[in-house]
């Protein structure tokens, strides 16, 4: 049975077998990281093409005669200042990624951490009353792990995001809005146990 050390304390915690000795499913986690981050795009990108250029209503010179190449307007896509030819346009990037395969990537990255040892429990209580960015850079360096490291809380620990959200490279995110990129990308991953808990009931 796999399990996870406690900071600062002694004991470990046992995590759940389904959801933390899973073999690491390559390609489930690329087609899942690639779907969140094409969620997280705005696409609002957008360019004019020549009908919708301001100008270029009149001819600019006579069709023959002048000894230059005919134009009928000043917006054509090969002039300065005119339209775009297949341009990005306004769009959606999303694409579905079934709930299975969702869970089966959350659990490869979950058992990836648990396999590498880089998943601790984190007792977030004494930053809960006075948050302390000195105190939560000691327990990281005591850790021993490189830099990198993804902290997660529920929504009620908001508190002690306040103790880790200004140390380098250390990123704070809630339990329910962490994803499969969010941990591949971590060098290691530190939990609260009721986060570690969502976490858990998530990918089992």
């Amino acid at each position: 049975m796999a399990d996870a050390p406690i900071l600062g304390a002694t004991e470990k915690v046992a995590l759940d077998d389904k959801a933390f000795t899973a073999e690491f499913h390559v390609p489930l986690v690329h087609e899942t990281v690639r779907a969140e981050q094409a969620a997280r795009r705005q696409g609002t990108h957008s360019t004019k093409t020549r009908g919708e250029v301001r100008g270029g209503g009149a001819k600019p010179w006579r069709q023959k005669g002048t000894g230059r190449a005919r134009a009928g307007s000043s917006r054509n896509p090969l002039w300065t200042g005119g339209g775009t030819v297949f341009g990005p346009q306004p769009r959606h990037y999303t694409f579905k990624v079934n709930r299975k395969e969702r869970r089966a990537a959350l659990r490869s990255a979950l058992s990836l951490h648990a396999g590498r040892e880089s998943l601790a429990v984190l007792d977030p209580a004494p930053f809960l009353q006075t948050p302390s960015t000195k105190q939560a850079a000691g327990l990281l360096a005591d850790w021993g792990q490189p830099k990198g490291v993804l902290v997660i809380l529920t929504d009620d620990e908001a508190q002690a995001a306040l103790s880790f959200r200004n140390l380098d490279r250390v990123s704070v995110l809630p339990a329910d809005g962490v994803g499969v990129s969010d941990l591949v990308r971590a060098s290691a991953v530190l939990a609260s146990r009721t986060a570690l808990d969502q976490l858990t009931e998530r990918a089992a």
